[in-house]
């Protein structure tokens, strides 16, 4: 899933004041001169247990930028555990690089051995641009990596069950406004053509909806006209499509000011990470507008739920199932959020500290009636 859009960055106050900000455990800056690796690990929370979440490889335009994306995607992985049931904490890594250009195995390796001296409190998987070919370079210095090959008892992409359980939530979504999760006939905009929005587009087209779809890459788009009927806008059309559903599976950030205005939808679900620029003004903005928001941490908690099963023993029909239970969980997110009188985003946010809240107290009884 996605860098945030765009080149402003704000809050660009001191390191330290961002880590307060976001409440995380641990930042880890990685840098290689013999390599050219630049990567910032981010640990949140590990109430719940290890950090487990994605790196991706992105040409951030600053440093700020790549540290605002990693603070704001590791705290969205403490939530996405927790509301998920899982037993881990929250962690993301970014590295600032080319990843059409900057790729090797001495890069990957270096990478790593960093992940290997945190000694399992942060493990890592695919992201935007890290797939199961760099996953196995990093697993070649550290145990502390998911999705690694099906061939060595990995589960392999993880972009499959993150587009079948962005896909059962958007069913949800729709089942709460329209009376029915029949997707027959919809109109859904897709933004992004990679590989989750790939297995996704393969669902919707199966329930006969009509997609729209853009990228910023020629080659990902082919690879998804080739295989399904769909109907190609340029990326800053998309927010412009008279649809159903907007599904951003691309960039994070990218439900802002200038974008909600344009938005001629009833839904906003997909797969990408941190789809509100700010979460209270553009949640409440999008409420403002009359238009359901799928929290994404919790719809696209398919990858994560995909890679964690890889810790206790990898079954595939297992992770399906899990990830088929977003469904679920989006409707209680939608009912807890009318019971409160809250937006989604903050229902799911406080259903996700009520968990981590819960499992801390036991932790603190345990640790003061130790001898």
């Amino acid at each position: 899933m996605e860098p945030i859009a765009g080149q402003d960055v704000k809050n660009s106050f001191s390191l330290f004041d961002q880590l307060q900000s976001y409440e995380h455990e641990q930042i880890v800056v990685c840098s290689d001169n013999d390599t050219g690796l630049k990567a910032i690990i981010a640990i949140h929370d590990t109430t719940l247990g290890p950090a487990l979440g994605g790196t991706r490889m992105w040409p951030y335009a600053s440093d700020q930028e790549a540290l605002r994306d990693v603070l704001r995607l590791s705290k969205g992985m403490t939530y996405k555990a927790a509301v998920a049931g899982l037993n881990l904490g929250g962690g993301k890594a970014v590295i600032i690089g080319d990843p059409r250009k900057d790729k090797s195995e001495a890069y990957f390796r270096t990478y790593g051995r960093f992940i290997e001296g945190l000694g399992g409190r942060y493990i890592t998987a695919e992201d935007v641009s890290i797939g199961v070919k760099e996953i196995e370079k990093i697993r070649m210095e550290t145990r502390f990596v998911t999705g690694i090959p099906e061939a060595i008892g990995g589960s392999g992409d993880p972009s499959p069950v993150t587009a079948y359980g962005t896909y059962m939530g958007i069913k949800a979504c729709a089942k709460k406004t329209y009376g029915s999760d029949d997707l027959a006939g919809k109109k859904v905009a897709v933004q992004g053509a990679g590989s989750v929005s790939r297995f996704l587009i393969k669902h919707l087209t199966e329930a006969g909806a009509k997609v729209y779809v853009c990228d910023i890459y020629d080659d990902k788009l082919k690879e998804v006209t080739d295989e399904f009927e769909v109907s190609v806008v340029d990326p800053d059309d998309i927010y412009d499509v008279d649809a159903d559903i907007f599904s951003p599976c691309a960039l994070g950030g990218i439900i802002n000011d200038k974008t909600i205005p344009r938005l001629k939808c009833d839904i906003v679900a997909g797969a990408a990470n941190n789809q509100l620029d700010d979460e209270e003004t553009h949640g409440r903005k999008l409420i403002e507008r009359g238009i359901m928001y799928a929290p994404d941490y919790v719809i696209n908690a398919g990858g994560l739920i995909n890679v964690a099963n890889e810790l206790e023993g990898y079954n595939a029909e297992r992770a399906l199932t899990q990830a088929s239970r977003i469904y679920d969980k989006i409707l209680e997110v939608m009912d807890y959020a009318t019971e409160n009188d809250m937006p989604p985003y903050e229902a799911s946010n406080e259903l996700a500290e009520n968990r981590i809240q819960a499992i801390s107290k036991i932790k603190g009884i345990y640790a003061s009636s130790s001898p």
